[in-house]
């Protein structure tokens, strides 16, 4: 593979704006999560006794001896976090490893006492995409140039390492798992409806024929399991290439899932970590005249044309023979079907478990040498040895990344992880707590062809009228149009789409959120509706509430004719909660273990007040809005500051040239003819001739001075 300065650079501008949505969309919403009127305050997840400073699994810990409240100090690291993130997106000097290592540990310090709400497979996403970013990013902070790394192919791999197992597990998962919906190809339609948040376009995708579901099912499974395994690790440019638009671009794949399920965080790691497919060539446009190849270059050229496309044709004829991908001219339809059982593709399963780990070990062998022989090749002894000490830690450090890796990778739905070596799995276990690496597809549910699951709160007076509930971000009144959400992510709703599907009625937080309605507390009040308009009990808290299940459908013009009045259709299913008040003996029973107390007053220094008075005025600026309106003005500004950057730099002509960095590659000495014309045209500019003179005799005399 080539270098790859510039997709590396778009990995980490990419990461630094995905952290900066992710604190971001966090710090709106603890109040009403981790507030001490929230439903699960953070201070009831710290540890009773406070720990040393290398113990502390979060920095909240930090919070007693600073005079803070674990909240203020929860919602000063997501701000810290997001200060920086934003430093990194608009300045590329500070795309640096300590930038990234501090981002992390923030994001982690975060992670460790977010309880249910933070643990998703995109927050083990962001985490383990951060720790490549340290490993990415160049050292240069303190310095005024970082120069030129020839070990950045090698830690670059472990983000295409990354990308390979997010795509392969999630592709296999769907089917490993045994999901009926997946094996007739009817889960494309459902899943548009069961997704965590579905968009108006989702509605109208709905509307598509059967039969070209039913493809877009095929071409999914095909793009995150056959593509990955023959695209991914290959040693030919263009089929990597192939690979990376199939995911972004070519089958609009993460696309189709923004434009339908909104954008999360887990669409927007996804292309970030697909730019580790490409390579400075890609960007580079060659307008020089084109080299003539001799006969041995040209006969490899024809060669590896002719691998490529049979590459291109074992992928069509998989789509062909596993789908059974059938034209019916007549009817102007495709018609498919599943040519394996489940059985079969675990059989597979137990084939390409060893062989997928085995791809990875050759590739990364591939990269680690190719680099070590260009440090090897680097003039200067000094150079040298510098170059291949920075080789020998970087490798070393991927390499023990990769191995870890391994063990979660194997642990996905039908893989056995017995056959990963003990000292490995000991070696996982150790670290498991600082979440180096993940596991992805194992949170794969069925889906459900019975309708999408919600769970409707509803409030009363007197227990005999009853009125809804309706949150911002998930279906409820049938009439109201699905939200626009993405990027962020609304964490409430997240767990209350997963309990729908399956969990019970005694979670903490469930019980946590009842108490707090019922109290008619602002702060989680404001995590279902921020216009009081919207929120049938924002004079008054209910006396009773109650929840209860029921089955969501996208409407059908064709059928109940109401796809103008309504998005929805839904059907009870049954009681989810019994209804509760206050003062009944079950809700108390259920609060017993998680009662709030009051909260203790702390004493606070000058400084500490400081802090405080300049955090509440944040505070009080982001108060009553939404976090998809924050996060999009947000966004927004950074967009239009890069736009005044260019503009600015397009009216001075142009950015202005860079000294060249000390990259210590191998330059060619310069033909005389160059030199001499050189000479003839900057003479004119110069204003002593004996200068010149003696400069040009120089030149002449001693060659070496012009390398």
């Amino acid at each position: 593979m080539g270098e790859v300065k510039t997709p590396r650079q778009w990995f980490l501008w990419s990461i630094a704006l995905v952290y900066v949505c992710a604190f971001a969309s966090i710090y709106v919403q603890i109040p009403g999560l981790y507030g001490d009127e929230g439903i699960l305050p953070v201070r009831l997840q710290m540890p009773k006794v406070q720990r040393p400073l290398l113990e502390q699994e979060s920095l909240l810990g930090l919070g007693p001896s600073l005079g803070l409240a674990p909240q203020q100090v929860l919602e000063l690291t997501c701000l810290v976090g997001v200060a920086l993130a934003l430093c990194a997106v608009l300045l590329e000097p500070l795309r640096d490893s300590l930038i990234y290592f501090c981002l992390r540990v923030l994001y982690l310090s975060v992670y460790n006492v977010g309880g249910d709400f933070l643990h998703s497979e995109w927050d083990v996403l962001l985490l383990e995409a951060g720790l490549l970013a340290v490993l990415v990013a160049p050292l240069g902070l303190l310095r005024r140039h970082s120069s030129y790394r020839y070990h950045d192919t090698v830690s670059f791999w472990l983000t295409r390492w990354l990308f390979f197992r997010l795509t392969f597990c999630t592709g296999v998962s769907k089917l490993a798992s045994g999901d009926p919906a997946w094996y007739d190809l009817s889960a494309l339609s459902h899943h548009l409806e069961n997704q965590m948040n579905p968009t108006p376009l989702a509605w109208y995708v709905h509307q598509l024929p059967d039969w070209l579901l039913r493809f877009g099912a095929v071409v999914v499974l095909q793009s995150e399991i056959i593509v990955p395994l023959v695209t991914f690790f290959a040693p030919i440019r263009r089929l990597r290439l192939f690979g990376f638009y199939v995911q972004v671009c070519c089958l609009f794949l993460q696309l189709c899932y923004i434009l339908t399920g909104n954008c999360s965080l887990l669409n927007l790691l996804s292309i970030t970590l697909s730019f580790s497919l490409l390579d400075d060539d890609h960007f580079n446009s060659n307008t020089g005249p084109k080299k003539k190849k001799g006969c041995g270059q040209t006969l490899v050229s024809y060669l590896l044309q002719l691998v490529e496309l049979a590459v291109y044709l074992f992928i069509l004829y998989c789509f062909i023979s596993l789908f059974k991908l059938q034209i019916n001219w007549e009817e102007k339809t495709l018609s498919s079907k599943t040519n394996f059982t489940q059985k079969g593709f675990h059989a597979f399963l137990e084939v390409f478990q060893d062989l997928t780990i085995w791809i990875g070990v050759l590739s990364f062998t591939w990269e680690a040498v190719s680099a070590m022989l260009t440090c090897v090749c680097t003039r200067g002894i000094v150079s040298k040895l510098w170059s291949l000490v920075q080789w020998a830690l970087i490798t070393a450090a991927a390499a023990a990344v990769f191995a870890l890796s391994v063990v979660p990778y194997t642990s996905m739905a039908g893989m056995s992880v017995s056959k990963v070596l003990p000292a490995v799995r000991d070696a996982y276990s150790a670290v498991e707590r600082y979440q180096l690496v993940g596991a992805y597809g194992i949170q794969h549910r069925m889906t459900s062809a019975e309708g999408r699951p919600e769970i409707i709160l509803e409030g009363s007076y007197d227990g005999l009228t009853w009125t809804e509930m309706n949150p911002m971000y998930k279906p409820g009144n049938v009439n109201a149009v699905p939200p626009i959400v993405g990027p962020h992510q609304p964490r409430l709703e997240w767990l209350m789409w997963q309990k729908a599907q399956g969990g019970d009625d005694t979670s903490p937080w469930f019980t946590g959120l009842l108490q707090r309605l019922l109290q008619g507390k602002p702060e989680v009040i404001g995590l279902l509706q921020v216009d009081k308009a919207q929120y049938p009990f924002s004079q008054k808290a209910p006396v009773f509430i109650k929840a209860n299940l029921y089955n969501y459908h996208f409407t059908d013009p064709t059928k109940d004719k109401t796809h103008l009045q309504a998005w929805w259709r839904r059907q009870y299913k049954r009681e989810f909660f019994p209804i509760v008040n206050l003062d009944d003996p079950k809700l108390k029973k259920l609060l017993e273990e998680f009662t709030i107390k009051p909260a203790t007053c702390i004493g606070k220094g000058n400084r500490v007040l400081m802090i405080d008075l300049k955090h509440h005025l944040i505070r009080d600026h982001v108060k009553g809005l939404s976090g998809s309106l924050l996060l999009s003005t947000l966004l927004a500004t950074v967009a239009g500051i890069f736009l005044l950057k260019a503009v600015f730099s397009w009216v001075s002509g142009g950015p202005k040239p860079r000294p060249a960095l000390a990259d210590h590659k191998t330059r060619k000495p310069k033909e005389p003819s160059e030199t001499a014309e050189k000479s003839q045209v900057a003479a004119p500019s110069n204003r002593g001739g004996k200068k010149d003179s003696n400069e040009k005799k120089d030149s002449d005399r001693s060659p070496r001075k012009r390398k």
